[in-house]
């Protein structure tokens, strides 16, 4: 089998407006599609990335918690690379989005740090 590239990436959300909001206003993706599917009472929203589409956001009436803490078989977080870690924190501190102390990765001496999206779905920003 031949990959290509990650296409997408699907998030279910507990609370719509919340976690688009977020990923819009807080990280910066755009919106490209948005469809109400009224059958399923739900959204499913295509964001991207600096114009390459990255993520699906579901919202589903009453989706169960994810499990997280401890850690749960499946995904993990979710990583995006930043070209500074220290103005993307001035930048988390001014939208007042709790982070984790910046950590140093064993192996490749970068650094890196951690905070969640509104469902508690963790988040890793890691310099480039």
């Amino acid at each position: 089998m031949k990959l290509n590239k990650v296409h997408h990436i699907a998030i279910i959300c507990s609370d719509y407006e919340k976690s688009k909001a977020f990923y819009t206003g807080v990280l910066g993706f755009s919106v490209e599609n948005e469809y109400f599917r009224s059958e399923r009472n739900s959204y499913k929203t295509d964001l991207s990335l600096n114009g390459t589409y990255v993520i699906e956001l579901f919202s589903f009436p009453d989706p169960p918690k994810r499990l997280s803490f401890p850690e749960a078989t499946g995904l993990r977080h979710l990583a995006f690379e930043v070209d500074d870690i220290n103005t993307a924190i001035a930048e988390l501190d001014i939208k007042q989005i709790v982070h984790e102390n910046v950590r140093v990765d064993e192996y490749t001496g970068k650094k890196f740090l951690f905070f969640t999206d509104p469902d508690g779905l963790p988040i890793e920003l890691y310099e480039k």
